[in-house]
């Protein structure tokens, strides 16, 4: 090998590394609503993902995208609420799993849960959920 060409390898070798992926985000309840929310849509890679207007939630995705988070708005079953779901695989299977925050109405945020089961599913097997939303 040419001594220049060792020269050009060993230069790239010494590029700038790829900065870390961000830490995953603190997910505590305790915090409240409101600095929750607040906390997510300002978490490093966390990517805000389109909603229908008139949707009352909006949604988020951490980087990578195993993790995503629904934020509810006024008008939303459950508001105020807050759900992470999170891609788990083992023995081959995806499935998706939902913690939150309900910080408002149980039976609304029970109603909503359902409905991001339902959507899960939906997708997991690729038909359409029975309405966009509870």
């Amino acid at each position: 090998m040419r001594p220049w060409a060792l020269l050009a390898l060993s230069a790239g070798a010494c590029g700038p590394a790829a900065p870390p992926p961000p830490a995953p985000l603190a997910f505590d309840c305790a915090a409240g609503y409101q600095a929750l929310a607040q906390r997510i849509e300002a978490h490093p890679g966390m990517t805000r993902n389109p909603s229908d207007p008139g949707e009352p939630y909006r949604f988020f995705t951490e980087a990578g995208g195993a993790v995503s988070y629904v934020v509810t708005q006024p008008g939303a079953p459950g508001h105020p609420a807050i759900v992470r779901q999170a891609a788990i695989t083992g023995n081959g299977a995806a499935r998706m799993v939902n913690t939150g925050c309900p910080y408002g109405d149980p039976k609304g945020y029970a109603q909503l849960t359902a409905y991001l089961d339902q959507v899960a599913a939906a997708l997991k097997s690729n038909t359409s959920p029975k309405s966009h939303a509870p």
